[in-house]
């Protein structure tokens, strides 16, 4: 339990810290989605469903835009997506060492590092 909470800790002040970057990049997938939305003369709220379903990589499919240009803003989107999803993962990942290193007895964390360089 005591892992978790550190985890918890550690995971929301990195978010905190990143935040402001977490909010550019999404405000960014919004507005493309919008660009694209009055391109495609989707409605808003389609527009905005579009890209987030494209940023997070699903694509469902049942929206598609079929103009040069919105296709384009597509992959852009979609690149914006990844990057705000590694930085997610990244904060996650260095949240979780921390607490093991914090939580854990560091001679079992010596004995994991040893067997994981064989």
């Amino acid at each position: 339990m005591e892992f978790t909470l550190i985890f918890i800790k550690l995971f929301m002040l990195s978010l905190y810290l990143v935040g402001p970057l977490l909010m550019f990049l999404t405000l960014w997938i919004i507005i493309l989605g919008q660009i694209v939305t009055r391109i495609e003369k989707w409605n808003k709220f389609n527009g905005l469903y579009w890209s987030l379903i494209t940023a997070t990589t699903v694509g469902y499919g049942d929206i598609n835009p079929t103009k040069k240009l919105s296709k384009v803003i597509s992959i852009i989107i979609a690149f914006i997506g990844l990057v705000l999803t590694g930085i997610i993962i990244a904060v996650a990942l260095k949240a979780a060492s921390l607490s093991l290193e914090r939580h854990a007895d560091q001679q079992v964390i010596e004995r994991i590092k040893a067997v994981s360089n064989r």
